[in-house]
């Protein structure tokens, strides 16, 4: 469901593949502000499988004889959701349903340029709203805006950044969960 990709060998930019909205025929840049573009020389226009990923020639992640990585990501249920969802822009904002308290979130606006890859995590905001930001594109410091909750079963949106709840807004992310168990038993 999301695909992060990088040239070891080379300065180039990280490839990223999501198939919440776009799937196989878009790409983003984990090292930019871009907004999502078409191409089907990087993922040879196929969804990945459970078992298999594609690439096609693009020289960043298929270059001869240079080392690429690759980290792979799908959602597995009660620890990880790779997903979408779209903005109101409102500090009332729409709810984002994981199916477990989130304990880092990482979320990219994939329709417009200009907004940064920003994680979330309780461990530096352990209470709500989840206010203290890193970039995943950038070399800045931590900052500090509302943008979300962390509630027993998804995200609920608090903020009116661009970057997390523009109106009209579409947003892929990456969650991992507080609690990573299912069907746990006190003892």
């Amino acid at each position: 469901e999301l695909i992060i990709a990088k040239n070891r060998d080379r300065a180039v930019d990280w490839v990223v593949q999501e198939t919440a909205v776009y799937g196989a025929t878009r790409y983003l840049r984990l090292n930019t502000t871009n907004a999502s573009s078409i191409t089907s020389i990087i993922w040879n226009n196929t969804n990945p499988t459970s078992s298999v990923f594609s690439i096609g020639t693009y020289e960043y992640i298929n270059a001869n004889t240079e080392d690429i990585i690759a980290y792979c990501f799908h959602s597995v249920e009660s620890y990880s959701k790779v997903g979408s969802y779209t903005g109101n822009g409102s500090a009332d904002g729409p709810f984002v349903h994981c199916g477990f308290k989130p304990a880092w979130v990482m979320v990219k606006r994939t329709n417009a340029s200009g907004n940064s890859w920003r994680i979330f995590d309780k461990s530096r905001s352990p209470d709500n709203a989840v206010d203290k930001i890193i970039h995943a594109n950038l070399s800045n410091t931590e900052t500090t805006q509302d943008n979300f909750d962390f509630v027993s079963n998804g995200l609920k949106l608090r903020g009116t950044s661009t970057d997390v709840n523009a109106n009209g807004g579409t947003y892929i992310f990456l969650a991992f969960a507080e609690s990573p168990f299912k069907n746990t038993n006190a003892r």
